[in-house]
Order: structure tokens, then sequence, then C-alpha cells
């Protein structure tokens, strides 16, 4: 199966790229931030942080790299007639919070049901990844993912459950410690089938903790 994303997102992509400042700019950014901060970019230690933070912000935002409905397009038709429900639990998460630009840790949960064709679990993983790897809030991460995987495979459902820890409200603002926000998005028979949607929720109950603090 072959699926192409849309001619308008690329030239979107090209203008953006177009747009982008340059590695120096990031690391006088950066030097600037630094100064406003109270320290000295110049001091020994300080040197070379503008460019370990310019380089650390493209690992971070790696995800405006990947086209995640691309990252589905490859899919196998021989299930020998599988048709119950594929869940991956614990996918380790890390992204941005779009306020703040502070960490979100925790994990994901995904699951659908096959409607004739399966993808590989590599490739669920990798979907969070681009994603989470992006300025986000988690509401919106959640619909993103269950959106492209309901729209690309076409399955029967999908259910999404993301267990987070926002350091945007650890570490500053409120100062709460050992909260974590739970969103999730159930499409298809994960929203309308009861029995479904409890049988995938029995399913990672077991790793209802995000361990992050």
């Amino acid at each position: 199966m072959n699926i192409q994303s849309p001619a308008a997102p690329a030239a979107d992509d090209q203008a953006t790229d177009a747009l982008r400042p340059s590695q120096q700019d990031a690391e006088a950014a950066v030097r600037t931030l630094l100064r406003w901060a109270g320290d000295d970019p110049d001091r020994e230690g300080l040197i070379d942080t503008p460019k370990r933070v310019a380089q650390a912000y493209r690992e971070w935002f790696c995800g405006y790299e990947d086209d995640p409905v691309e990252l589905l397009a490859r899919s196998f038709e021989e299930v020998e007639g599988y048709d119950e429900m594929v869940v991956l639990r614990d996918i380790r998460l890390e992204s941005m919070c779009e306020h703040h630009m502070c960490p979100i840790i925790g994990k994901a949960h995904v699951a659908y049901l096959p409607n004739g064709r399966v993808t590989g679990i590599s490739k669920l993983a990798r979907v969070v990844e681009a994603y989470g790897k992006r300025l986000q809030i988690q509401e919106k991460l959640t619909a993103q993912i269950a959106n492209t995987l309901q729209d690309v495979l076409q399955p029967k459902g999908v259910a999404v459950v993301i267990e987070a820890v926002h350091q945007c409200m650890t570490t500053r603002g409120v100062h709460k410690t050992g909260v974590s926000m739970v969103t999730s998005r159930m499409l298809g028979a994960f929203r309308d089938d009861p029995s479904t949607r409890r049988e995938f929720l029995s399913m990672i109950q077991g790793s209802r903790h995000t361990g992050e603090g």
C-alpha cells in the first residue's frame, strides 16, 4: 500500500525550511538568553554552551523532520486472519510543552483493531516519537497519534492513552511534584464498544505509573 503525503504540507515544509534561522543564529540567541539570565557567555564553562544547546534542540525537535503518515505507509496483509487487538504499551514519551518549553516525560499506550492488515510495531513507536518530538500540549499529541493511525491504517478502531509528568508544573509555577496527566482518545470500536474499551484498559492497567518526577 503506497500512501503519499499531500503536496500542500510538503510545500509548507519547504517554506518553513527557507525561513529557519541558521545554526549561527540559534547560537547567538542562546548567548542572548545566557546574558539575560545574568551570566557571561564568554566565561570558560559557557563558551560551548550555545553550540550544545542548538544541537540539543535538533534532537528534542527532530519530529518536525518526520512525516508520521509516511512512517505508516507500509503495512502487511499476510496475517492469517488475525483480527484481535494489537497493543503496544509503555512507549517512552519525551516531548516539550509549547507554553514554557519544559519537558513532558511519560509513556504512551497505543492499540488498534486490524481490518485485514497490520503495521510493524516499531512504526507505532515511531509515530509517537514523530509527534512527541515537537512543541506540544498533551491533549493535541494524543489526538494526533490516534487520528493518524485511524486515517492511514483504516482499522476497526484505535485507542491511545498517554500518561506524563509536565515539568512546567513541577519545576515552576505551582511546583506540584508527583502529579501526572492522563489523556486518552478512543476511535471506532474502542469508543463504541464498552467491552473492547475495557479490554484495552485492563491490558495497560499494570503499567499505570509514569515513574517520572
